[in-house]
C-alpha cells in the first residue's frame, strides 16, 4: 500500500522538510537484543509503551497508558538507544527530536515547529516522539538563565502534551501519540513537565553482566588475543558507562595499529600487508586503554540520581 504522507499544505513548507528529513524516522531498527542488560528498564518501558499499542482493550481506565515516560539516569547509558528500541518494537513513527534542532537553527520558529510536531505526529500515529535532554528546554520557570524564547517552547510542548493526553484517552488506540523524554539532568526539569510525564523509569549505569555484553557487542569484528580475559575486564569497568566502555573498546582496538605503524611515513603505512594492520587486541591493550578513559559519572552524580528518583521516581 502507498504509504500516506503529510500534506504540507497551509505549513511552512522549510519546517515541515526539516521534521521529515532530520526528525521523521520510520523504523529506527534497534532491537532490545541490541541493547546490553537493563533488563528492569526495558520490562517498564515494554509495560509502559509497547503493550498498550498491542492489547489496548486491556489499557483502559485506571490503567490507561501513561501519558509520558521519562528516562533518567547518568549520560551515556543508552536512553537514546532505548527510545529507538520502543519504537522499533511497537511499530510505532519514530521522532528523534533532540533539543538543539527545536532550538538552534530555527530561532523564533521553534513554538511553530513543536505544534507541527505534534501534528505530523498525530498524523503518522501510532507514534513515539522522543525528546532527547528534555531539561535544557524545560527547566524550571525563572531559573536565570532562562529567556523568553524557550520559556515559550516549553509552554508549547505542555499545552501539546495535553493535547495528547486528550487524543489518548478517545477510545482508538491506533491515534496514540506517545511522550517519551530523557534527562541526565532531572533535578532541573520543570514541575508542570514533570508532572506531565507520569512515569519515570531509571536508567542505571551497567551491571556486570552488562558490561560483559557490551564488550562482546563492541568487540564482535575485532580479532582478540589468546589470553584476552573478557570477564575480567567487565569487572574492571565497573562503574564506567556505556559509552565509556565504547570509548575504551575503540581504544584498545587501536593499540596494535598504533604499535604497528610509529614512526613511519604514509607511504611506508601504506604498503604494510594488510594482515599485519589487524593484528589481535590483547589484555594489555586494554588495561592501557582503561588507564587513559576516566569514569565520565562521579559517586556524587550517582548519589544525586538516587536522591532525586526515591523523591520523584515511580519505578
Amino acid at each position: 500500500t502507498d504509504e500516506k504522507k503529510f500534506d504540507p499544505q497551509g505549513h511552512d513548507k522549510d519546517l515541515v522538510e526539516h521534521l521529515e528529513r532530520d526528525i521523521l524516522q520510520k523504523n529506527p531498527n534497534v532491537h532490545w537484543d541490541d541493547i546490553a542488560s537493563l533488563t528492569e528498564a526495558k520490562k517498564l518501558l515494554e509495560e509502559a509503551v509497547v503493550l498498550p499499542l498491542i492489547v489496548p482493550d486491556f489499557f483502559k481506565g485506571i490503567r490507561r497508558p501513561w501519558k509520558g515516560v521519562l528516562m533518567v539516569g547518568p549520560p551515556g547509558t543508552g536512553k537514546t538507544l532505548l527510545a529507538k528500541a520502543v519504537a522499533t518494537e511497537c511499530g510505532t513513527t519514530f521522532f528523534n527530536v533532540s533539543t538543539s534542532s527545536l532550538t538552534s537553527k530555527w530561532h523564533g520558529e521553534s513554538e511553530k515547529l513543536v505544534r507541527l510536531l505534534f501534528e505530523m505526529a498525530r498524523f503518522y500515529a501510532p507514534s513515539t516522539v522522543f525528546i532527547d535532554e528534555i531539561d535544557s528546554i524545560c527547566s524550571k520557570r525563572g531559573s536565570g538563565s532562562e529567556h523568553e524564547a524557550s520559556r515559550r517552547v516549553k509552554s508549547e510542548i505542555l499545552v501539546q502534551m495535553d493535547g495528547v493526553s486528550s487524543v489518548n484517552e478517545s477510545e482508538d488506540a491506533t491515534k496514540t501519540v506517545m511522550v517519551l523524554a530523557a534527562t541526565n539532568f532531572p533535578w532541573d526539569l520543570d514541575e508542570a513537565l514533570r508532572r506531565r510525564l507520569e512515569k519515570r523509569i531509571y536508567i542505571p549505569l551497567p551491571d556486570a553482566l552488562g558490561r560483559r555484553q557490551l564488550l562482546d557487542i563492541n568487540l564482535k569484528d575485532v580479532e582478540k588475543a589468546e589470553g584476552l580475559n573478557l570477564n575480567e575486564i567487565a569487572d574492571l569497568l565497573d562503574g564506567y558507562s556505556g559509552a565509556d566502555i565504547t570509548c575504551v573498546c575503540r581504544d584498545a582496538a587501536m593499540m596494535s595499529f598504533r604499535r604497528r605503524i610509529a614512526g613511519l611515513r604514509p607511504e611506508e603505512i601504506r604498503n604494510i600487508p594488510k594482515n599485519e594492520l589487524t593484528l589481535p587486541t590483547t589484555m594489555e591493550d586494554f588495561l592501557e586503554a582503561i588507564k587513559k578513559v576516566s569514569k565520565s559519572v562521579s559517586q556524587e552524580d550517582l548519589e544525586k540520581y538516587k536522591k532525586w528518583m526515591e523523591e520523584f521516581g515511580s519505578v
